[in-house]
């Protein structure tokens, strides 16, 4: 039997959180069983057990743990202990899928449990003591090939929830092989369903994309998407040729620096920041505006990302000149302010004054002292 070691086995918070269920089956499940085998980082730890969603309560509260009725309806407790989250949800079958949402019984069996998951790898199992249950038989072949495959019929996966197509891609990109390629059952059926992604809220879309985006290299899982026609169906008019150049110069992943590589105009739930970063780099990426202003007028950071871009729309290599230009401009400090024109100028006037002075200053490359200015 195949074990799991890692440091959050014996966290005393979840070490507490089994104490509680002791007297029920409890089993670590999903993303925390994957990424410890794979010697990954855990941001989260799920459990599921035989206990009712009541019951689970009962005990959390008679163990003295703060528990949290987070998705009740579908048998997830939340349980805070030693500052640590765990969700802790019952074992369960489907009734009924509608694509978007399902309608589920409590269960006792874990191969039930398991059959209704979307994906091999993340239906891995863990007891307390780390010992992997694999109830479909294929989790762990492919966890160690390095395979994201569909539990059983792809399709069928799909039509239980369409937001299996966007984590199909995601999954990819953040543990698939990059030299294995993309399963073809998967990506044929998700190519046949791509329509259904249309019933999706733009809150679950954004969600998983910026997730996608945020992968090591996510330029081959994209372009499998644009493949399948799922690119399309979720940003209209969206490319991955840019995307693919970007990944190969630059230096750490930034969602919204590779979402404006795909696309100008994306139909999204972003947030107001991350709608501004966006519109600023589709503007400035095939702009004039020299490095040395995009840093002062963005910071060097979003400086730096504009000029990756612009690189990778033009097929160029990056200039250090250029990044070095912009950590320039963000430094620099405007010499002139506008009690310096007062009182001879006021209102529009004093504004346009100072917008004329700021930008020879700009063009001068930062150089040019207040007194330079108003020679």
């Amino acid at each position: 039997m195949m074990r799991l070691s890692a440091d959050w086995l014996t966290h005393p918070g979840t070490v507490a959180v089994f104490d509680a269920l002791c007297d029920h089956n409890a089993w670590f499940v999903g993303g925390c069983v994957r990424n410890g085998l794979l010697g990954e980082p855990v941001d989260d730890i799920d459990i599921t057990t035989d206990a009712t969603p009541d019951i689970v309560l009962r005990l959390a509260e008679a163990a003295g743990l703060r528990a949290i009725p987070t998705g009740i309806d579908h048998g997830t407790i939340t349980i805070v202990a030693d500052n640590k989250p765990h969700e802790i949800t019952t074992l369960r079958r489907d009734l009924e899928t509608d694509g978007r949402h399902a309608r589920v019984a409590f269960s006792t069996n874990v191969a039930e449990d398991a059959a209704r998951r979307d994906f091999t790898i993340n239906a891995l199992y863990a007891t307390r003591e780390g010992n992997v249950l694999d109830p479909n038989r294929e989790g762990l072949a492919d966890l160690q090939a390095r395979r994201v495959r569909f539990i059983g019929d792809p399709a069928k996966r799909i039509e239980e929830d369409y937001l299996r197509i966007l984590r199909f891609f995601r999954f990819h990109a953040w543990y698939a092989d990059p030299e294995g390629g993309i399963d073809a059952d998967g990506l044929a059926a998700c190519a046949a369903h791509a329509d259904g992604l249309a019933q999706l809220a733009k809150e679950r879309i954004t969600t998983e994309l910026m997730k996608l985006l945020a992968a090591p290299n996510p330029a081959p899982a994209v372009a499998a998407m644009e493949q399948s026609g799922v690119l399309t169906a979720i940003l209209p008019g969206a490319t991955s040729r840019l995307l693919t150049i970007l990944t190969g110069i630059e230096s750490d992943a930034n969602p919204i620096r590779r979402l404006a590589a795909l696309t100008d105009a994306p139909d999204l739930r972003l947030s107001k920041a991350d709608t501004t970063q966006h519109a600023i780099y589709r503007a400035e990426m095939a702009s004039t505006t020299s490095p040395g202003a995009l840093g002062y007028r963005h910071g060097a950071d979003k400086a730096h990302d504009i000029i990756f871009l612009r690189a990778a729309l033009f097929e160029q290599p990056v200039d250090p000149k250029a990044l070095d230009a912009a950590e320039f401009g963000a430094k620099a400090i405007f010499p002139v302010q506008a009690a310096d024109l007062m009182p001879d100028l006021q209102g529009p006037a004093l504004g346009q004054r100072l917008r004329d002075l700021e930008q020879r200053w700009i063009d001068s490359g930062f150089t040019l002292t207040k007194a330079d200015l108003f020679a």
